[in-house]
């Protein structure tokens, strides 16, 4: 019976789009160790997928709109064997990224060879699969959308699967081998539902309903913004609002789910509801960026992921009531995925290249109520109207201050909703505004954009801080530039590392404004392991921070991922080895596990130490440090000054936590005397991380703070 064909298709779907989304992130879980855990490498993949998936779709349209469904099956049965043919995948050998240059070339080549055939195959399935069901003779055969929504379930599942059920318990191996047997699944019930379907009706041809170039572009528009929109926010909420690790699941989990909503045969959020409180939900979040809060965190976070929701969930509405019948409906996806692939290159590729901070996130919210709420269309009246909420902010902000002044602009803003394009323009100009009247406490010295972050520095007159998104990874007091502060403050932990005795070499894993700099003796040599070339430059500029430049010691800073670099130094080279890569909300995996320790026991010298340093908001790094030194047969110390007081806060010295292993206890010299130190034993119930096996869930606290 034709009705009994749906379930076959709608789980070979599902299956489909879990195992897009697990490539995706088990493959980065692979190659993000390469590039020190940096949140743009996601950014990048992501742009990769999305080409490759418009490529999946373009053969999709190739091929069921040009070859006759026997060939169809055949021609996708090689595809789907030759994908077979390169799996398991893995990070080809000797794969090493440059130490200097932007490392998105490297990354794109490595993906292509690695996953390029088989996510290619994969991304086919859906038009392919949907284009076929709709020649079964099925009811719901003349508008098989349905089961895209099916898809992104699968692609929902596949995403929050991984943390939660993938990554604890499979090595890295392993979850390739088994993501291999899933596809080898996959490929029998593409099979299969090619069989169920060749008894239906040859295709009369694509092109029925005439489509336009003006609602192709649409298409693309309204498929660009959500895509551009899900990084922004990303990149906005980790790096202005809350250093949370793997917080960028949430906009993709949001994203979609939008899909699932406007594709279901009946949508749980009507399009005309979503649409009524798309500008009611963007007052509010332009408001918010307007004044510059990033206060309660909670709150705001919510708000933020709350506005692109509804943003998305308007745009892809727009796109699922513009749906053409079953006959384009592999043209329709190709234009889709065009502007998926557009939006994210915008936001990975040029974004920051023209912009110096997160610009891109203010300007698709404009870019979401124009395409949501307006014809397209604006007049003279329509700017006139559209200039009286700027005009209401440029007038206020003075004599009633911010808050004041953009919550008046922002009531202007939504009395204008009624008319999409007043209410779009309207909400630029408020923006815009904002732009130049935010008060800020410090004066800003430098704001630089680099493949790894956005580094700001600022200097309130006294303290001079270097900031990467809302993390200070460097202070430095102009008034005694060289005592090192923040978490290197002498009285703190690190301080009674080196009063304990450091006369030979040290390595440190993390530049920040160079700090431990200050602690150099003469003709001592320290080395500084950093990836990121832009945090090297500020750090070596003396308009910016002296610690590099005024040290006594001889100081050499080392471009590239840690790890790698070190591999490259010579055996029992430093007396100390100080890591200092834990602090944000990408937290570097790899330089954490067995074989990194290794690493680090081989370049440590006899009689050396090796400081971690775990102060991280969300995360317990204690257990992970403990159970490397039980499994390695170090003696390991645990010391921190959390009681450091506001005052002593406001002067520069940051509580902190470190932890220090040596060989033999005899190594610690006076230490363990100095401070609040405090032995710590491994504890077999604690994780131990390998690069084969680590997942940060088991120590995450996801409050925001």
């Amino acid at each position: 019976m034709p009705a009994r064909r749906a379930p076959l298709f709608t789980l070979t779907l599902f299956l489909g789009a879990a195992l897009l989304f697990l490539i995706q992130l088990v493959f980065a879980r692979m190659v993000l160790p390469l590039l020190g855990g940096a949140p743009a490498v996601w950014n990048t993949a992501m742009v990769f997928y999305q080409a490759v998936l418009l490529a999946g779709y373009g053969y999709a349209h190739w091929l069921t709109s040009r070859a006759g469904r026997k060939w169809q099956l055949g021609i996708h049965a090689l595809v789907l064997v030759a994908g077979l043919a390169c799996l398991p995948f893995a990070v080809p050998a000797n794969a090493a990224p440059p130490g200097e240059s932007n490392p998105v070339p490297w990354l794109i080549g490595v993906l292509a060879i690695a996953v390029g055939l088989p996510f290619f195959a994969v991304s086919a399935t859906s038009p392919v699969l949907q284009h076929w069901f709709s020649k079964t003779g099925h009811p719901d055969a003349d508008d098989p959308y349905f089961l895209y929504a099916a898809s992104n379930a699968g692609s929902l599942a596949g995403l929050l699967g991984y943390p939660l059920l993938v990554e604890p318990h499979l090595t890295l191996g392993n979850q390739a081998w088994w993501w291999m047997a899933g596809y080898a699944l996959l490929a029998l019930g593409v099979m299969s539902c090619g069989w169920r379907s060749a008894g239906g009706p040859e295709p009369a041809g694509v092109g029925r309903e005439r489509i336009t170039g003006r609602r192709r572009l649409r298409w693309v528009l309204c498929a660009l913004v959500p895509s551009s929109l899900m990084l922004s926010v990303t990149s906005y909420l980790s790096s202005e609002i809350a250093a949370v690790p793997l917080l960028w699941v949430l906009p993709l989990a949001l994203f979609l789910a939008t899909f699932m909503v406007v594709f279901a045969r009946r949508p749980v959020i009507p399009h005309r509801i979503a649409k009524r409180a798309l500008p009611l939900v963007l007052v509010g979040v332009v408001m918010v960026l307007a004044i510059g809060a990033t206060t309660p965190m909670s709150m705001l976070a919510a708000l933020h992921l709350l506005g692109f929701f509804i943003a998305a969930l308007v745009c892809h509405g727009e796109l699922a009531k513009d749906r053409p019948g079953a006959a384009s409906l592999t043209e329709f996806y190709f234009w889709m995925s065009l502007g998926g692939v557009l939006g994210g290159a915008f936001n990975a590729l040029l974004a920051p290249v023209i912009f110096d901070r997160v610009l891109e996130y203010p300007l698709m919210l404009v870019a979401a109520a124009w395409l949501g709420l307006s014809s397209g269309k604006a007049g003279w009246r329509d700017l006139a109207w559209a200039a009286v909420p700027m005009v209401l902010a440029l007038a206020l902000v003075k004599p009633l201050g911010l808050t004041a002044a953009f919550g008046g602009a922002a009531v202007a803003c939504f009395l204008l909703s009624r008319h999409g394009a007043r209410f779009a323009l309207g909400l630029a100009g408020v923006l815009l505004v904002a732009g130049f009247t935010v008060e800020k406490g410090s004066r800003v010295l430098l704001t630089e954009r680099s493949f790894f972050g956005i580094h700001r520095v600022e200097d309130d007159g006294r303290l001079r801080r270097l900031f990467h998104g809302k993390t200070i990874h460097g202070l430095q007091d102009t008034a005694r530039p060289q005592v090192p502060l923040s978490y290197y403050h002498p009285e703190g932990p690190l301080g009674q590392i080196f009063a304990a005795g450091v006369a030979g070499p040290v390595g440190a894993v993390g530049l920040g404004a160079g700090a431990l700099a200050a602690y150099g003796k003469p003709g001592q040599v320290i080395d500084f392991y950093e990836i990121d070339p832009a945090v090297a430059r500020i750090a070596a500029d003396p308009r910016y921070f002296s610690y590099l430049s005024g040290s006594p010691a001889k100081v050499s800073t080392i471009l590239g991922d840690a790890r790698l670099m070190l591999a490259k130094a010579p055996d029992a080279r430093y007396e100390l080895l100080v890591l200092d890569a834990y602090g944000s909300d990408s937290v570097p995996v790899h330089l954490l596990t067995r074989e990194a320790l290794q690493l680090y026991l081989r370049k440590l010298a006899p009689g050396g130490r090796i400081a971690f340093q775990v102060s991280n908001l969300h995360l317990n790094l204690r257990p992970v440090v403990a159970s490397l030194a039980h499994e390695a047969g170090l003696v390991c110390l645990a010391g921190d000054d959390e009681e450091v007081t506001d005052e002593e806060v406001a002067a520069g010295r940051f509580p902190s936590r470190w932890m220090i292993v040596a060989r033999r206890a005899g190594d610690f010299g006076a230490l363990p005397q100095k401070g609040n130190w405090e032995a710590v034993e491994g504890d077999t119930a604690s994780p131990l991380w390998t690069d084969d096996h680590s997942s940060i869930l088991p120590l995450l606290d996801f409050r925001l703070r």
